[in-house]
């Protein structure tokens, strides 16, 4: 009897257990193992079991970088993560200088942009610099340092930034005086206009008074967001997407063809305009990277650049000058509008400076251009950018793949493929790099005997650092100290009262509402 009990138990068990029971011992043991692992792991956000940080994160999906954030300010700098069970990923998120150094410069080689990030970028920006690692990476670095380091781009830069500021930007910000504007949207225009030109060589009549719809650029602006929808849902569902081209994979599709086709439109009739100029290919006046790569290329002194390349290194020059700057740009204006103090003594450095002409009396305000030595000159001016970009820095978080097993130097172990993530919004918020002001809008802290004083790149990586280290860097600033001086010393800029500012969820770090304004002419330089 005891032997058919034994051998009938499981059917008898079948026949009585009910779905609820299932159930509720999952749920038992679900709850158990979140208790442990609060219990035994306090650092970070709450890893739940077959979710990992994907309910966290789906909680605070409004605020995402404050959420962040905080949760670095709880760990001590660093914790762990791990995405949802079966294709999830896993890693570290960190704020330590000291692990990003050697990230980005001690042991570099075994920390490259990785397989996650170049194969969602790729149908992007190919094998653009942006999306390169290894030799490939290197043969674009070195070409870029050669060229925009050289006398040639420097004066062809500046020129390009002061044509686009005297004769669009502000003529756009004077047709629309007294009116609500998006500045961001504006200044987006500006830098995709000016990064056109000097990638390119082309005008994309972005910035024109009616503000009008480009394809490209706003392509472009979208292709942005939904790579961004790769990274945040797991690879065994976007790739059947992609090749499904179902929900945010169609759209993205459609707008990469955009890009695609313009670029590849560029590059042909570029080649055809050089290859056809009757004083041969070396006597053309261009000056834009395209024109000097199909040059160098021409003269065998880079056999590696295909009409492809051309076209990725040209896509991923834009990617990197357009939003960082432009971004940048709109988060200084707001911060310059909540800091009424600030704005006054930027004013009095553009005056004094001005004040050092042969005959600054003698010259009409609205008719000032400002020289490249005068703005090397904006110190305070620069330490206002700079503390706008560690507040609001364009890229906000950048990852890296390590190839082998690792060990951090204060021994914190990572694991081969896994995804270490440093995020320099959050580094901006921590006490113990930036004291207990860290969350002040302070220019000063980067002044001092009246000097610029340059942060550690490790501590500072709004322009990346190590061997990766912006080539644009220079560009950048000037570019962002030109456009900041000419408006601050002809308009104040007003934000519309009521106007809700917030982070948008990106790769790059836009207001999420735009950001509206008035702009009003100054009567006179300081009022």
């Amino acid at each position: 009897m005891i032997k058919n009990l034994i051998f009938s138990s499981p059917r008898w068990l079948y026949s009585h257990l009910w779905f609820s029971d299932i159930a509720m011992g999952l749920f038992i043991i679900f709850t158990f193992k979140s208790i442990l692992q609060r219990l035994t792991y306090t650092k970070g956000p709450m890893v739940w079991p077959i979710f990992g940080v994907l309910p966290s994160v789906a909680l605070n999906v409004s605020n995402l970088y404050e959420w962040g954030s905080k949760a670095l300010i709880k760990s001590g700098g660093t914790f762990y993560y791990r995405g949802l069970w079966m294709g999830g990923t896993f890693g570290i998120v960190t704020s330590d200088p000291v692990k990003i150094e050697y990230m980005l410069k001690t042991n570099f080689k075994n920390f490259p942009k990785g397989k996650a990030y170049k194969e969602r970028f790729y149908d992007f920006l190919g094998d653009g610099i942006f999306n390169a690692d290894d030799e490939l990476w290197r043969t674009q670095r070195r070409v870029a340092n050669s060229e925009m380091h050289s006398t040639r781009f420097a004066r062809f830069s500046m020129e390009s930034i002061k044509t686009l500021v005297h004769d669009k930007l502000l003529k756009v910000l004077d047709a629309k005086k007294g009116c609500v504007i998006d500045l961001q949207d504006v200044l987006l225009r500006f830098t995709f206009d000016n990064t056109c030109a000097v990638a390119f060589g082309i005008d994309s009549g972005c910035l024109e008074i009616e503000l009008p719809e480009m394809p490209f650029a706003k392509a472009f602006e979208k292709v942005t967001f939904m790579i961004l929808m790769r990274f945040l849902t797991p690879r065994y569902l976007w790739k059947p997407m992609k090749f499904f081209r179902l929900g945010f994979e169609k759209s993205l599709h459609k707008d990469i063809k955009i890009v695609h086709d313009f670029s590849e439109k560029t590059v042909r009739e570029r080649k055809m305009e050089l290859l056809s100029n009757k004083e041969g290919i070396n006597g053309t006046s261009r000056c834009d990277l395209l024109s000097r790569l199909i040059i160098m290329e021409q003269d065998k002194k880079e056999m590696f650049f295909s009409d492809k390349l051309l076209q990725d290194f040209c896509k991923s020059f834009i990617l990197a000058g357009r939003d960082t700057s432009s971004v940048g740009l709109s988060w200084f204006f707001w911060l310059i509008s909540e800091n009424p103090s600030v704005e006054t003594r930027i004013l009095e450095e553009i005056h004094n400076i001005l004040q050092q002409r042969e005959n600054p009396y003698e010259e009409n305000q609205e008719n000032i251009v400002f020289t490249e030595e005068e703005l090397k000159k904006m110190t305070y001016l620069q330490a206002s950018i700079s503390e706008s970009l560690r507040l609001y820095p364009p890229v906000s978080f950048d990852h890296k793949e390590p190839q082998e097993n690792d060990v951090f130097p204060d021994g914190t172990p990572v694991e081969k493929g896994a995804r270490v993530v440093y995020m320099i919004y959050g580094m901006a918020r921590m006490e113990n790099l930036w004291g207990k002001d860290c969350c002040e809008f302070r220019p000063e802290r980067w002044i001092k005997d009246g000097k610029f004083v340059r942060e550690s790149q490790f501590k500072y990586t709004v322009f990346n650092a190590g061997p990766r280290l912006c080539v644009g860097k220079k560009f950048a600033y000037m570019q962002m100290k030109m456009v900041a001086a000419s408006i601050l010393l002809r308009y104040r800029v007003k934000v519309v009262k009521g106007h809700k500012v917030c982070p948008k969820i990106n790769t790059t770090l836009y207001m999420k509402h735009g950001l509206s304004v008035t702009v009003e002419p100054r009567a006179k330089l300081i009022d």
